[in-house]
């Protein structure tokens, strides 16, 4: 862990990582652990709703283009679950077209990021949707 995580006191924040990108996954799971996250990934969208139940994160980071289903399918999922899967969302996606940020806003995402992504914005990010209590 990181002086500087340590001094966030980010080390009980877990964030589930949805990337089908091997490299991509990879890359920002090194990175959040480096920062002081725990973090679970997944390569696609199959166990996302399970991976919630158990892992319970603080931050949900989603990528929209997945494998096996698309994002929006599981931001409106997540909607409609209601108060036991409330979550903060980021979606992290190379759709830059501004129809699709404002249709993953319209479905429960806090932010949206553009691949590729830059991680200061993506830590302050986070950092600015974790609640309070894992500060």
């Amino acid at each position: 862990m990181s002086q500087d995580a340590d001094e966030l006191g980010q080390g009980s924040a877990r964030i589930l990582l949805i990337e089908d990108n091997d490299s991509n996954r990879q890359l920002l799971s090194d990175y959040l652990n480096y920062c002081g996250y725990t973090v679970l990934t997944l390569a696609a969208g199959a166990g996302f709703f399970t991976a919630i139940a158990q892992f319970q994160p603080h931050i949900v980071l989603l990528d929209l283009k997945l494998p096996d289903i698309d994002g929006y399918t599981l931001l409106e999922q997540l909607q409609q679950r209601g108060e036991e899967f409330q979550v903060p969302v980021i979606v992290v996606s190379a759709f830059a077209f501004q129809s699709d940020q404002r249709r993953a806003l319209s479905l429960g995402a806090r932010r949206y990021l553009v691949k590729p992504v830059n991680l200061n914005l993506l830590k302050q990010a986070i950092r600015e949707e974790l609640p309070y209590s894992v500060l």
